[in-house]
């Protein structure tokens, strides 16, 4: 017997300003909250980011490994203040609910 699923599809990356990028779901299968396919959104998982970030840090599902890692239900406002942080974002989709800042001067 055959199973098929219908899942969300992925959201791009974020990459932001300075360089730094991350993966940043929301939907039925990711530790987001709520955890469905639609939002707004008011906890995402953030995933894989290409360096350590601090902020980010109390998440982590694995404190060995911080950029092999995701980290489940990171509040929104938290996805923001990386974001901006980082010079706000120049590619790379977010989920309903996590503001777009993006950045007025593209990646450096």
């Amino acid at each position: 017997m055959m199973y098929t699923t219908s899942r969300k599809p992925l959201y791009k990356a974020v990459v932001c300003a300075d360089g730094f990028s991350m993966s940043v779901q929301a939907s039925t299968s990711a530790y987001s909250k709520p955890r469905h396919d639609d939002g707004p959104y008011t906890e995402v998982e953030v995933g894989f980011p290409s360096e350590e970030e601090s902020l980010l840090l109390p998440y982590a599902e694995d404190s060995e490994k911080l950029t092999e890692t995701v980290y489940p239900y990171v509040p929104v406002t938290k996805v923001s203040l990386v974001l901006a942080k980082h010079g706000g974002v120049v590619e790379g989709e977010l989920p309903d609910g996590v503001p777009m800042l993006k950045s007025e001067y593209g990646q450096k």
